[in-house]
């Protein structure tokens, strides 16, 4: 959300990175490190989570020198349903509305319920784009989770629906992390 953010703006960092999203590329480390270090100067004072950061092991290498990590949390999530879940949204860019065609379709296919526009699926939600992200996020991330695993900082979650995943996760939290406060 932060990048997506910053392409909204129109800001320097968010149109170097919107370059690397519409070619299906990851955005480079040292543009989403800053990116997100600039972010959480600002939380100093909370607690806070990542979603999705870092992703490579030079960008925990940089965070945790800025900010050091306790916890990494990995969603194990086998390709072929993110495929399908990514692949199946479509926006309404006015509103930034989102929908699923599996689990929560417009009531008309394509078009938004509320203003009767038409529905887009951006770039990265595309199928094929969606395939060289993963492609790209395992050669990226397992040395990442493996670094974090060597630390005895990652915990993994393996489904493949949130109502799945999402009791472990929240239960993990209740009992691990805020037990800790």
């Amino acid at each position: 959300d932060l990048l997506r953010n910053e392409i909204t703006k129109k800001s320097a960092i968010g149109m170097e990175a919107q370059v690397y999203m519409k070619q299906g590329k990851l955005v480079p480390d040292d543009i989403v490190v800053k990116l997100v270090a600039d972010q959480l100067k600002l939380l100093e004072a909370e607690n806070w989570l990542l979603d999705g950061f870092p992703r490579t092991v030079e960008q925990a290498k940089k965070l945790d020198k800025m900010f050091p990590i306790k916890y990494c949390l990995n969603l194990d999530v086998p390709h072929e349903v993110v495929i399908k879940r990514v692949s199946s949204r479509w926006t309404h860019l006015a509103s930034g509305r989102v929908y699923n065609t599996f689990y929560s379709p417009p009531k008309v296919m394509g078009i938004d319920d509320e203003t009767g526009d038409k529905l887009i699926q951006r770039e990265d939600d595309k199928e094929e784009t969606v395939k060289k992200r993963l492609e790209q996020y395992d050669e990226r991330t397992k040395p990442m989770l493996a670094y974090y695993q060597q630390q005895n900082k990652l915990t993994s979650f393996s489904g493949t629906t949130s109502d799945e995943i999402f009791p472990k996760f929240a239960e993990y939290l209740k009992s691990v992390i805020f037990s800790k406060r």
